[in-house]
């Protein structure tokens, strides 16, 4: 009887072990990225990171930023430019580091300067669910790294993002802050079902115009980097359901209009990506509901580098490209 049991216990071992080695090297389970919480962004990413899930590379820098390492000011004879954005821009475990949306628009924007000796930098600060008051919050941590230019990339939904926190960070199996001890481990953890903290919901339920909260927390930003002698550019994406017949929501055009007068009215070049998808056949560019396949960043870098040359002339650092008066300085704690 002992040796039938200790017969089970080193068959289950065995295909523990053979499970666990296949889920590590196959799926990249077992090694995830880790958060770290921050009183301005809420959270970020944790900085030096270099893995893969699912066979894609992930590479996180010195400034929580997917990417290489950078210096922290801007080398000479170099177009840098801070991209800021959430899931969409960070790319998320389904990008591979080469097919990130910030590589696609640094690609197309050298293209467009091919006789040129300025090279190209396209910065990636980003992380999933961030919204205006999160990327608010990057700049004012880590400024704008003498970026000539810095493109916010928004999606219809950020619009309502809430305040940025940390509730989630080592609870949620998706913002993970250390290393889970087995792959397996991971997978349990990702299969059981999860519920928000209380300290979250009250965020989602909290009332007000957030949409307006989240248009002052652009305008501020508009001016931070204004303060460092760069300029602002915002893109919209929209969802993938507003493609279709009956388009966005009635709450959704509302937002979306807000977001255009506000932009008009700031004089922030804006794109909104809704009308030039509706022309295309749209299906191959996204990933999911909301998130752009590696087809869909090169269609959309290539896209917003055409915008961003035809904005102009962007200003050179210790040149501010405009000036503010008092009254526009911000005053609103927006977390």
């Amino acid at each position: 009887m002992i040796e039938i049991v200790l017969g089970v216990l080193a068959v289950a071992l065995v295909v523990g072990a053979i499970a666990e080695l296949w889920l590590r090297l196959r799926y990249g389970l077992g090694n995830p990225p880790l958060y770290v919480a921050d009183a301005r962004t809420g959270y970020r990413l944790a900085p030096n990171q270099n893995l893969r899930r699912r066979g894609n590379r992930i590479a996180i820098n010195q400034y929580s930023m997917r990417g290489p390492e950078i210096a922290r000011h801007r080398p000479a004879d170099t177009l840098r430019v801070l991209m800021l954005g959430d899931s969409i821009v960070n790319g998320g475990w389904w990008t591979d580091q080469s097919e990130l949306l910030s590589v696609k628009l640094q690609a197309a924007l050298a293209r467009l300067r091919p006789s040129t000796n300025q090279t190209v930098e396209v910065l990636n600060a980003s992380a999933n669910s961030w919204g205006p008051r999160n990327q608010l919050g990057y700049v004012l941590r880590f400024g704008t790294f003498e970026a000539q230019m810095v493109v916010l990339v928004l999606n219809t939904d950020d619009l309502f993002a809430i305040a940025p926190n940390s509730h989630e960070l080592g609870r949620h199996p998706a913002y993970p802050t250390r290393r889970p001890p087995l792959a397996l481990w991971e997978v349990a953890r990702r299969s059981q079902k999860y519920l928000p903290t209380a300290e979250l919901q009250a965020l989602h339920d909290q009332p007000g115009d957030r949409v307006g909260v989240n248009l002052e927390a652009v305008r501020q930003l508009h001016q931070a980097v204004q303060a460092a002698a760069g300029q602002l550019v915002m893109a919209m994406t929209p969802l993938r359901r507003e493609l279709e017949a009956d388009g966005p929501r009635d709450y959704e055009r509302l937002a979306r209009q807000r977001l255009t007068d506000f932009a008009a009215a700031q004089g922030i070049p804006y794109l909104d990506f809704l009308p030039r998808l509706q022309q295309v056949r749209y299906e191959p560019l996204y990933f999911d509901h909301i998130h752009l396949s590696a087809e869909g960043n090169t269609w959309v870098g290539q896209a917003l580098a055409d915008f961003i040359d035809q904005v102009g002339q962007m200003p050179e650092p210790g040149v501010p490209s405009s000036t503010s008066s008092p009254a526009d300085e911000p005053l609103t704690d927006l977390w």
